[in-house]
């Protein structure tokens, strides 16, 4: 036996349960009252973990007759928990059917109620529909007989396998369905007849029941084997031959798990080609139609036929039907509106019930009615779905049409805007009613009220989108053009600013509000909205219009652009003159006079940039209100501002004065050659000295690698930082020394000497300032504020030579 086939062991001990209480492996899948199961795909999921298996599983069911072993033979094989029965009573165990999972495998194993048991008596009825059940949704269908049943009728189960072929080939044998495998087992097996010989006596007591079977046009000549392959086995008996049992049963086993064996019974063929996550509700479906059908209730003769007919008859001529409403099918799918589709549809469903009249009704008039109105049920089920299929085409048409319209009625212009759109609107709904009106038909009472209600929704959402697209479209416009008339003249006007500036922006402002304000109240005049509506319209676009003004003026004064515009009129006086030549500074130059006045324009520059200071009645009523502007001046730079910038812009201009007086002193102090040549002669000695010494130039040479050691790996700081902590650190030593001997660093400062010095050093201090202011070479680089001015912390006004900041 090939490795891949798991052996199980003891499976009577440990895989039986009591027949009251069926192990929690096993389900019931339909009970004795012919009820179907919820529970089968929480099973599928949560106990066997095959819901995500896709094709990968098998489906093996078990039939015959009551007590014949066929539980014990499933676990047998597949090590299966289903419920046997107590060999002490002769009972039945198995009721409904049941499935369990085999071990080891993806296969689903069905445990069928036995036939011909005394607990039902000559009620035949759920046999039959458990055997068609089996049969229909099982790939193999093991069929467990005792060998002397053989040649039997009713032993066989002859009987109840006609009626299930007859009612399998009219339900589910359809072109390409896959075969079934009908396995038939022979319990209690002796082997003194041959099994070929058993087995052609069972396949030639087949021919005859399917020969004899009524089968539905195109199939008369059909054969047996064109539906069903047929296999066999003998099995021992289970106690008076155990070990060829088991061997037996070891041999079946092979057959259904071993898949490189030729003999391997589940061949691709057979699989119903569902889904393992679809297999429940397909296998709910097949019981449903296999309950529902009247032809296992064993009804009258003559109903029986009426039901046979009748089924044959609607499902020839639905199956044309199909055919002829394929080409409509394929023209909705294809997003495509079927002009006159309730006219044909009407033609078909008429010709069609013709057709089945002229056939049916000849057969019992009740079942003929009940047929015929199902039948028309059924293709009015289908008409439906592509009359659904016809307003949803003519809904997403319907609305390319309004968009349509609407553009073509705009390309020549958005006035009169709200006129445009409600005329689209109209034909669009137009469009929709007629379409839907030809698509009904008359012996179908079908309603596309809500269809409708949904198209007016949708197309009034289009409505309120295109009329915001269009105002976004205005705006964005209108935008541009503000962008385009704002931004260059503003630019333009600080480029050369005037003490005339804010005047200048505000009037450059207001003209461009009025432009725009009076294109927008036109444009929107033909969109059907409220006055209210263009008027707040109006002030948002004169808000938007104030703000990027307010943002080209803050990039213009923001401190980088406002030092460079105070830099530039500055240096336009102090380093060029009046024709725009760049000076050359000489000691006869008035560098001071001309600083001053250079220092004073770029200062006058700083105040005009520091506030819009123009009348208020020339500020907008909307603007005012939105920002909550209630008097002018309208500061725009703040006093810590100006004076940062003042500061930064002054060290500048001092550096540049700084670099004129330097310029001219440049022109006047040289080194004479004899001072040169003076000192080399002097000091001569002193240098050959040096060279001379070798200790010396060892030394000199030293610090120079020293110096540059230090240079290149910018240790320079740290070496200072050490250097000062070490200072100080002597200094408190020092003075922690001097403490302890009894003096102190004030009477040490006290000192007669000490003091002596420090008189002497402020004395030529004040000297030398003195001659200094004499001289004229100082002058006043402090300035004034606008309102109040402003001087030094000191009282007296800074110098070039050491700016202070201003102080209110």
């Amino acid at each position: 036996m090939s490795a891949v086939v798991p052996d199980f062991d003891n499976l009577d001990n440990t895989h039986h349960s009591d027949a009251g209480s069926p192990p929690s492996q096993q389900i019931q899948v339909i009970n004795d009252r012919k009820e179907f199961t919820s529970k089968l795909s929480s099973a599928l999921d949560d106990r066997w973990n095959l819901s995500d298996q896709g094709f990968d599983y098998n489906v093996v069911a078990v039939f015959g007759s009551q007590s014949t072993g066929k539980s014990t033979l499933l676990n047998r094989l597949f090590n299966a928990q289903f419920d046997v029965m107590d060999e002490t009573e002769r009972r039945q165990t198995t009721k409904g059917i049941w499935v369990c999972k085999a071990r080891a495998s993806n296969t689903l194993v069905m445990d069928v109620e036995g036939t011909d048991g005394r607990e039902r008596g000559e009620d035949q009825d759920f046999e039959r529909k458990s055997a068609l059940f089996s049969m229909s949704v099982a790939e193999v269908l093991i069929v467990n007989m005792w060998e002397q049943s053989v040649g039997l009728y009713n032993g066989a189960n002859m009987g109840l396998l006609k009626t299930v072929f007859e009612v399998n080939l009219q339900l589910f044998q359809t072109q390409g369905s896959p075969k079934t495998c009908i396995f038939f087992v022979l319990r209690d097996f002796t082997n003194r007849t041959p099994l070929q010989k058993l087995a052609d006596t069972l396949i030639n007591d087949l021919k005859k029941i399917w020969d004899s079977l009524s089968k539905p046009p195109g199939k008369e000549s059909a054969q047996i084997t064109d539906f069903f392959d047929f296999e066999y086995a003998g099995v021992p008996h289970k106690i008076y031959a155990t070990e060829q049992f088991d061997a037996a049963v070891e041999d079946l086993r092979e057959r259904f798990y071993d898949k490189k064996s030729s003999r391997y019974i589940f061949k691709t063929g057979y699989h119903k080609r569902i889904p393992i996550d679809g297999f429940p509700h397909f296998a709910e479906a097949i019981w449903e139609q296999i309950v529902k059908n009247r032809d296992l209730d064993l009804p009258t003769q003559q109903e029986l036929l009426a039901q046979f007919r009748c089924d044959e008859i609607a499902k020839v001529i639905y199956n044309k039907f199909g055919v002829d409403v394929k080409p409509l099918r394929s023209r909705l799918d294809a997003g495509n509106v079927v002009d006159n589709l309730g006219a044909s549809m009407q033609q078909l469903t008429v010709s069609a019930l013709a057709s089945f009249d002229k056939d049916a009704s000849r057969y019992n008039a009740a079942v003929y009615k009940s047929k015929r109105s199902a039948f028309a049920d059924q293709m009015h089920t289908v008409l439906s779905v592509l009359f659904v299929q016809q307003l949803r085409n003519l809904h997403k048409r319907g609305i390319i049409l309004f968009n349509e319209s609407l553009q073509t009625r705009i390309k020549a212009g958005e006035a009169d805007f709200a006129n445009k759109l409600k005329l689209s609107f109209n034909e669009a709904e137009s469009y929709f009613n007629n379409g839907a009106q030809a698509a009904s038909i008359i012996l179908a009472e079908w309603t596309y009220d809500e269809q409708l209600s949904l198209f007016v929704q949708e197309l009034g959402e289009e409505c309120v989108k295109q009329r915001t697209e269009a105002m976004e479209r205005l705006t964005k416009k209108l935008d541009k053009s503000i962008k385009t008339r704002l931004v260059n003249p503003i630019t333009d006007l600080f480029c050369k600013p005037t003490k005339l500036l804010w005047v200048d922006v505000l009037r450059t402002t207001k003209d461009v509000m009025t432009s725009i304000s009076d294109t927008l109240t036109k444009s929107l005049s033909g969109f059907d909205v409220e006055s209210s509506v263009i008027l707040q319209e109006v002030k948002q676009i004169k808000i938007r219009i104030w703000d990027l003004m307010m943002e080209i003026v803050q990039a213009e004064i923001a401190e980088k652009a406002l030092l460079e515009k105070l830099r530039e009129r500055f240096e336009a006086k102090f380093r060029y003159d009046d024709k725009g030549i760049p000076r050359f500074w000489s000691p006869t130059d008035d560098i001071d006079g001309t600083f001053k006045i250079a220092h004073e324009q770029a200062d006058e520059l700083l105040t005009i940039f520091s506030e819009i200071r123009v009348p208020f009645s020339e500020i907008d009523t909307d603007i005012a209100q939105h920002n909550g502007i209630k008097e002018t001046p309208i500061m725009m730079l703040s006093v810590a501002q100006q004076e940062n910038a003042r500061l930064i812009f002054n060290r500048e201009a001092h550096s540049q004065f700084m670099e004129a007086k330097r310029s001219t002193v440049a022109t006047t102090a040289k080194i004479p050659p004899w001072f040169i040549i003076l000192t080399v002669a002097l000091g001569w000695n002193e240098l050959m000295a040096v060279l001379w010494n070798p200790m010396l130039t060892m030394m000199l040479l030293g610090c120079v690698a020293i110096a540059f050691g230090i240079w290149k790996t910018n240790m320079a700081g740290p070496l200072f930082h050490v250097a000062r902590a070490a200072t100080g650190e002597v200094t408190r030593q020092v003075s922690t020394g001097l403490h302890d001997r009894g003096f102190s660093m004030t009477n040490l400062m006290n000192h007669p000497t000490i003091t002596t010095a420090k008189r002497t050093f402020n004395s030529a201090v004040n000297l030398s300032r003195s001659q200094s202011e004499e001289g004229g070479e100082s002058y006043e680089l402090s300035r004034r504020k606008t309102a109040t001015g402003s001087k030094s912390p000191s009282g007296v006004d800074s110098t070039p030579d050491s700016p202070k900041p201003h102080q209110d």
